[in-house]
């Protein structure tokens, strides 16, 4: 079997100007997301939001079959016409990973036609992420249970579509709880959001994040079934 193709993209804003985030990320969140991918055999590329077309051309796309989303203080930069040639992608097969923050990007809002706003706070709070579906693919080889240290809190109501699948939900030690990963199928593509991630925190070099984010991949890298038509059909030869 073919390795799967993914596209890591990161809008590399935060490493470049916040010296805080470049001690964590020294070659830049894509490159920490892109790693344990690669690790599980996977064939992996990085795009970033300065380059021409935000490195999402039609050739690259045409040979992703996995599309992993970060982005936070640049969302707005991304081209409309970008937007749309990724919505076009997923809709037509290729998987979609979005993380943390991605949740308020151009695609993803698209995607779930939805404002996709929620309550958000930066205070250093513990993360408990259960596992609410422990027989989803995404799940396989956690605890019921795992535990970040600190991350930034985001909060009920999460305004997004009714997922199709919780796979976790977050409780922070302020109280708050949230669906922090939840699956989507938009077309022939599938979708997955996961909340850990905020640029100041190790998250990404945690190895049950980098677990769940290869599942991830593994989950929404597209199937070889038949592809449907649609439009006027003919009776099939011999239906009469």
């Amino acid at each position: 079997m073919n390795s799967i193709r993914v596209t890591v993209w990161n809008e590399f804003r935060h490493e470049q100007r916040d010296e805080a985030v470049r001690k964590v990320y020294p070659d830049g969140i894509h490159a920490a997301i892109a790693k344990p991918l690669t690790d599980a055999g996977m064939q992996v590329r990085t795009a970033t939001l300065d380059e021409p077309d935000h490195g999402l051309t039609e050739a690259v796309l045409n040979e992703t079959d996995v599309l992993v989303w970060w982005g936070h203080v640049a969302h707005h930069e991304v081209q409309d016409a970008i937007v749309d040639r990724v919505v076009r992608r997923v809709h037509s097969g290729m998987g979609l990973v979005v993380l943390h923050s991605g949740h308020f990007s151009k695609v993803f809002r698209s995607l779930m036609g939805t404002s996709c706003d929620l309550r958000w706070r930066e205070e250093d709070e513990k993360e408990r992420l259960f596992v609410i579906d422990p027989t989803h693919p995404i799940a396989e080889g956690l605890p019921p249970y795992f535990e970040l240290p600190k991350e930034e809190t985001y909060g009920e109501h999460f305004d997004i579509p009714v997922p199709d699948e919780i796979v976790f939900l977050s409780w922070f030690s302020g109280g708050d709880v949230f669906r922090s990963g939840v699956t989507f199928r938009r077309g022939r593509g599938k979708i997955f959001y996961f909340r850990p991630g905020h640029e100041t925190y190790s998250t990404y070099h945690d190895s049950n994040i980098q677990r769940v984010i290869v599942n991830a991949c593994r989950w929404a890298a597209p199937t070889r079934g038949p592809v449907p038509a649609y439009g006027h059909a003919p009776s099939p030869e011999g239906a009469r």
